[in-house]
């Protein structure tokens, strides 16, 4: 299996986050991408690849112009006052505020943002551009006829919007992915998210659209993050009414559980029959991760990959979240070598 990766990941590197009252050390950092591209080198899982750039107008099929065009000045304009630390937002339009998209950058961040785990950095545009073209690059290696590619993105994206950043994330790269599949002559995507955290961003983007067809596995919106998206009741409106499903679980659940909510999104997606799968592969389902709390082991994923590979569709592989770092490079290729060993 061909992986495509570029080193502008490191790029992009936050300072830190807020999390239980303290500000500590992203748990999204460098080492994350460099421990699965060890592990792909390690299992000889295939040749790697640098992506190629194919601009911004693909991304622009999934987000707006608005949003890119902050994304991409903010560090300048965080830079030219002088101040030494990462851009990160402290307001928001909340429920009783108005919508508005103010001139000052803070007031813009606060609205282009959900959440404050999304620091921009002096290099973090040009690492989330790249990490779309790695996920461009490898769609369009399947577009040409392979069965399977492995985006090695970083930073992830299933947590962005068309017009919106958070949780890591800042552009969607399986959302870009799936839209240039679409773009190019195929009729439906099915996007299976395997992240422990709901891709509310991949939702709210396909949400009435009736080709693509969204499954997402992970844990409940009720106590986990993003908190306000991924119950079993939001099944698409519009034209994309009974084209989303989402699958939330339990913390603390394990394989039989987890592994029961696989078969019943596979399932969907057997019924679906799309062109092509797109999997927002996430491992922050593994028992020691520090942010989650499913209980999957290693050889769980394994299985994992089996059984997409048993839906027998052409299937683009994109890299998302896992935070137990020792173990995500295991954990990934995991999925990628249960998937090739099935076929």
């Amino acid at each position: 299996m061909l992986t495509i990766y570029s080193d502008d990941h490191h790029l992009h590197h936050g300072r830190c986050e807020l999390i239980d009252g303290q500000l500590m050390p992203c748990f999204e950092m460098p080492s994350r991408a460099d421990h699965v591209l060890d592990r792909v080198k390690h299992q000889n899982l295939g040749p790697v690849e640098a992506p190629k750039d194919f601009g911004l107008e693909p991304i622009e099929r999934i987000h707006s112009r608005a949003y890119l065009d902050f994304f991409k000045g903010a560090w300048a304009r965080w830079a030219a006052q002088g101040i030494d630390g990462d851009l990160l937002p402290y307001t928001w339009p909340a429920r009783t505020l108005r919508s508005v998209i103010p001139t000052s950058l803070h007031g813009q961040l606060g609205y282009y943002s959900f959440d404050g785990g999304a620091p921009i950095t002096a290099g973090t545009w040009q690492a989330a551009y790249s990490a779309a073209q790695v996920a461009l690059t490898a769609q369009a290696h399947i577009q040409n006829g392979a069965h399977s590619a492995f985006a090695l993105c970083r930073p992830p994206g299933h947590h962005a919007a068309g017009d919106l950043m958070g949780g890591y994330c800042y552009l969607n790269n399986a959302a870009i992915a799936a839209q240039a599949f679409l773009d190019q002559g195929h009729r439906k995507v099915a996007i299976l998210d395997v992240d422990y955290h709901h891709g509310n961003g991949t939702q709210s983007i396909f949400y009435e659209r009736s080709d693509v067809l969204f499954t997402s596995i992970h844990g409940h919106p009720e106590a986990e993050f993003p908190f306000f998206l991924g119950y079993a009741d939001e099944c698409g409106e519009g034209a994309g009414e009974g084209f989303n499903f989402n699958y939330p679980l339990a913390a603390g659940s394990g394989w039989d559980a987890w592994s029961a909510a696989l078969e019943q999104a596979c399932n969907e997606i057997q019924r679906y029959d799309a062109d092509i799968i797109v999997v927002s592969l996430g491992v922050d389902t593994f028992k020691d991760d520090p942010i989650s709390q499913f209980k999957l082991d290693s050889p769980d994923y394994l299985a994992m990959g089996k059984r997409i590979a048993a839906l027998g569709k052409p299937t683009l592989f994109v890299m998302e979240g896992g935070y137990a770092v020792e173990e995500i490079g295991i954990n990934a290729v995991n999925v990628l070598e249960g998937f090739q060993s099935a076929q």
